[in-house]
């Protein structure tokens, strides 16, 4: 073999070692991949019936209950706008408090009860999710449009 039919298949070589590892990390990257929803968007059918995808808002006054096992917590997520229930099996964090900011990862069953794995809670009581912050402002300012637009209808 010449040297340049060496050197042609050394950068082929490469190029195709480096292909390989792209494609791993990107396969990787996909399957830990966490999108954020608001509950609105989960209401309008945007989030994944079959994935892992994170949930936030506001925890409601009043939603906070525990079923008869004693280890299921069940409680409603709102951006103002729709609500969501959430079911949790396990401790929740301490600084978990109605009306206070919270964000749960899980997937939503058929049945429409989102199943979480894991609950955030805020980490101080002026510390709300940046993507929580966005979908409940983002909520607020959809509603006000539609009470124009339906003003303006009459």
């Amino acid at each position: 073999m010449k040297a340049r039919q060496q050197r042609i298949a050394l950068i082929v070589g490469g190029l195709a070692v480096l292909g390989i590892a792209a494609a791993l990390v990107l396969n990787a990257f996909q399957s830990n991949l966490v999108f954020f929803f608001s509950p609105t968007q989960v209401a309008t059918g945007e989030a994944p019936k079959d994935r892992l995808f994170r949930v936030g808002g506001l925890v409601k006054e009043g939603s906070l209950s525990r079923d008869a096992d004693g280890v299921t917590v069940r409680f409603v997520v709102t951006d103002t706008v729709k609500d969501m229930t959430v079911a949790y099996k396990g401790i929740l964090p301490d600084l978990f408090r109605e009306g206070k900011g919270v964000v749960a990862q899980g997937k939503l069953g058929a049945d429409g009860l989102f199943v979480a794995s894991e609950v955030l809670a805020k980490h101080d009581e002026n510390y709300m999710p940046p993507e929580a912050t966005k979908a409940i402002n983002d909520a607020g300012s959809r509603e006000i449009n539609e009470k124009a637009a339906h003003t303006l209808k009459q």
